[in-house]
């Protein structure tokens, strides 16, 4: 029982033996067989909590060690888990820096995107200004060509059939001439009883009438041309004048009398 209480107040010795069984004396001379049947009870008992001692020994020391390997394992990742937050604001940081690197970028790309376009425009207008710029110069040597024969037909008068096959003949090529000219946006003007209008005419005889207003034209001398909204050739006109009034006649006679009296 000694043995029992020393075992019973160090129940995590592991290492301490257990007690050696007794075996009881089969050939003891003054032992009776109930003695010897309750000493062999005795002894299974205790070794049956020396066992469960040491079981529940066993089990403090794997709990322990668990917890100190809990332990260790915490302190390892904490170091790791501050190491890894040092890493992710660093992330955070590269991927905002990224993002602004990109938003300029865009920045960048819509401003040489606009810088083009209006560069294209640019171009398209210069070249369509280039192209009417040539048209305009081209069409301006033919014109003479076609007053060439716009005079012909107003002034030669064909008496025979064959001056008259000839003339057929040239004003032919006048209508396809014209109708060429048409085709690629030439268009003559039509000034008579029209205001006079310096970016469309060229006045070069003035008549005074009455039967008019101020300012007609009343006669087109040669004819101008526009292609589209520019003026290809001033249409060469005669403008009305306002005739003299009686009272600037009378003055005018006056002022003669005047001096023949002096």
């Amino acid at each position: 029982m000694i043995e029992e209480e020393k075992q019973l107040e160090n129940p995590q010795g592991s290492t301490e033996k257990a007690p050696e069984e007794v075996e009881p004396a089969a050939n003891t001379p003054n032992g009776s067989p109930e003695e010897s049947n309750s000493q062999t009870n005795t002894v299974s008992e205790l070794d049956a909590e020396a066992a469960a001692l040491q079981a529940f020994a066993e089990a403090m020391a794997t709990a322990e060690a668990e917890v100190k390997e809990k332990e260790s394992t915490q302190q390892q990742q904490q170091p790791e888990e501050a190491a890894s937050s040092v890493v992710i604001e660093a992330l955070f940081q590269e991927n905002e820096r990224l993002r602004g690197q990109i938003e300029e970028y865009k920045n960048q790309y819509a401003r040489l995107a606009a810088d083009f376009e209006n560069y294209r425009r640019r171009t398209q207008k210069e070249k369509e200004e280039l192209e009417l710029i040539v048209k305009c110069a081209t069409i301006k040597e033919i014109l003479p060509v076609v007053d060439n024969f716009e005079r012909a037909r107003a002034q030669i008068k064909p008496q025979t059939d064959g001056e008259m096959n000839i003339h057929k003949s040239y004003q032919s090529v006048y209508k396809l001439l014209v109708d060429c000219l048409k085709k690629i946006g030439v268009s003559p003007m039509r000034p008579e009883g029209q205001p006079f209008d310096p970016n469309l005419h060229e006045a070069i005889m003035r008549e005074t009438t009455d039967q008019h207003p101020e300012g007609t034209v009343i006669e087109e001398l040669m004819r101008g041309y526009v292609l589209g909204d520019r003026v290809l050739r001033h249409a060469m006109v005669k403008v009305a004048a306002a005739p003299e009034t009686s009272t600037n006649s009378t003055s005018e006679e006056s002022s003669s009398e005047v001096s023949s009296q002096t």
